[in-house]
């Protein structure tokens, strides 16, 4: 089998296992346990906040000792995760703190993953990758679907079966990172201690990220996005659900599957009509779209309403995450690109906990509609503020017209 099919087969059941995990997490978080908001965005910056302070170190670990290796060993970690809930659920010990267990156990287990997973891409894209990019995107989003789709039925399965799905899921993809063979060493370096070399490391992807206007930009819409985005993805919307419209794991997942379900659509036209040159210009434009469509989401119309706004979302966040992965790839220097990936990863997940937390305060104070009003009402004003002082508007990636910005 291609290196690049074995590849897809480990990103595929990483965002399998994370479609379960993130209806899951949140059905047995503010359903099941029925926590107060305030402790719902507690539980999600847990998962969160292990990606904040480690994300940087396994974008090191993966350039020095291969992301193959690396993705391996995080996954295989992310499988014991499920178990151990699935235990603590067997044995009668189920509580919040063990959920904060479980979160904190995935959310390390994440920051492995995800920038070596992503630092291998380019070298297995042969060269097009904006195209493999699309395409990475494509299964994530689709199996991402699936993955909801399965988790619809926690109330009807119980959270045992979902969990050990999730687990077995989750080690199948470890496996293929281990069959991975990419003909390539990382050798570590022989005169540095670990803790030395990954200082340095990351205090030398620090600098290249700087060094270059497209990724600083990027990074930073990333910051506004974990802060307003993800924290009214993962703690706002579904207590909207529950107390604007009494939903479950159902209508959970339905919301979850129809966020993908435009992703997935944004993506296949991405394939379809081919690359897109001025990467900046759509990210800025998608954000902005995407602030609006979530704000429509707080006009309280009605859940299905409400799901085709989220919808909406999806669209441009098919764009604007497709944008943006390709910035960081194209620009980050070869031997840096696990790095890069790392902190393109750590913008976005570092930000998460704060979004997290700060959604859940928001909520408990104002309710779940003025929350995302507000969060939606900040993402479009950075938007207009970086279109205003940068120059990624106009970063054009066409071979024949390329400028740096």
């Amino acid at each position: 089998m291609k290196p690049l099919s074995i590849y897809f087969i480990g990103t595929g059941s990483w965002f399998l296992a994370y479609g379960i995990h993130t209806v899951t997490f949140a059905w047995l978080v503010t359903i099941k346990l029925n926590e107060s908001p305030d402790k719902v965005g507690l539980a999600q910056m847990c998962f969160l906040l292990p990606a904040t302070i480690l994300m940087l170190v396994g974008g090191s670990l993966a350039d020095q000792y291969g992301g193959r290796r690396v993705a391996f060993w995080g996954q295989l970690a992310a499988a014991a995760a499920p178990m151990f809930l699935t235990l603590m659920i067997v044995l009668d010990q189920f509580s919040y703190n063990t959920i904060l267990v479980f979160a904190v156990m995935m959310g390390c287990a994440q920051a492995l993953v995800t920038p070596a997973r992503d630092g291998l891409l380019a070298q297995v894209a042969d060269g097009q990758i904006q195209r493999k990019v699309v395409q990475a995107s494509m299964v994530q989003f689709g199996v991402q679907m699936l993955g909801f789709v399965i988790a619809s039925f926690a109330d009807q399965m119980g959270a045992v079966l979902i969990l050990l799905i999730q687990s077995a899921v989750l080690f199948s993809g470890a496996m293929a990172y281990h069959r991975l063979d990419l003909g390539i060493t990382t050798v570590a370096p022989r005169r540095l201690n670990l803790a030395t070399h990954i200082s340095r490391s990351i205090i030398e992807g620090y600098h290249s990220v700087m060094a270059s206007p497209p990724m600083r930009m990027v990074v930073l819409q990333n910051c506004a996005m974990g802060l307003f985005f993800m924290g009214s993805y993962m703690v706002t919307l579904p207590i909207l659900v529950r107390e604007l419209y009494q939903g479950s794991s159902a209508e959970l997942s339905f919301m979850n599957a129809a966020n993908s379900l435009g992703l997935v659509i944004t993506v296949f036209m991405l394939l379809r009509f081919g690359d897109v040159h001025r990467q900046g210009r759509s990210l800025l434009i998608a954000q902005g779209l995407g602030a609006m469509l979530l704000a429509s989401a707080a006009l309280g119309l009605g859940f299905f309403p409400l799901v085709f706004s989220v919808f909406g979302w999806g669209l441009c966040g098919g764009i604007a995450m497709t944008m943006s992965r390709t910035i960081m790839q194209e620009q980050a220097p070869p031997d840096q690109r696990a790095r890069m990936m790392a902190f393109y990863s750590f913008s976005f997940m570092g930000s998460g906990p704060l979004g997290a937390i700060a959604s859940g305060y928001l909520v408990q104070w104002l309710g779940p509609v003025a929350a995302l009003a507000i969060a939606s009402g900040m993402m479009l004003l950075v938007v207009l503020v970086v279109s205003g002082v940068s120059n990624l508007w106009s970063l054009d990636t066409n071979p024949t017209t390329r400028r740096l910005v």
